[in-house]
């Protein structure tokens, strides 16, 4: 029985990164195919985003490569989830919001881009009330 793939409006952080843990992955690694499931990332833009061969997320998903990228992305989006409190909107700009700072560069291209802590320290200055 799945009980981790299906999330109620606007879950948690914390449920949705429960989600992410599929039973056929070895614990606690996070599952590639249930991430981007969640993202709706086909698998071949994660493995580019990853930097990895689209076949290293479907045979070895716990590979220290594919596992560092999902969670420098989880990372942007639990710091996303903590300025809005809403999961979806965090999701959402995540993908899809353009950062001004960045030169209109997403936080999803952020982080494929290895800057995930210069995006973190960005949100940390939001966080803080900086804006600028």
């Amino acid at each position: 029985m799945k009980t981790n793939t299906v999330l109620t409006s606007n879950p948690s952080y914390e449920d949705f990164l429960y989600s992410l843990h599929d039973p056929e992955v070895p614990a606690p690694a996070l599952s590639p195919k249930l991430f981007g499931a969640a993202l709706q990332i086909d698998m071949q833009t994660l493995a580019d985003q990853a930097h990895v061969h689209r076949n290293t997320l479907r045979r070895a998903p716990t590979t220290a490569s594919v596992q560092r990228h999902l969670r420098e992305s989880m990372k942007a989006i639990k710091a996303a989830y903590a300025l809005s409190g809403d999961l979806d909107k965090a999701l959402l700009w995540y993908r899809n919001d353009g950062i001004e700072a960045f030169n209109f560069e997403t936080a999803e291209e952020l982080v494929s881009a290895g800057r995930t802590d210069d995006l973190l320290a960005y949100l940390m200055s939001l966080q803080a009330g900086f804006v600028g």
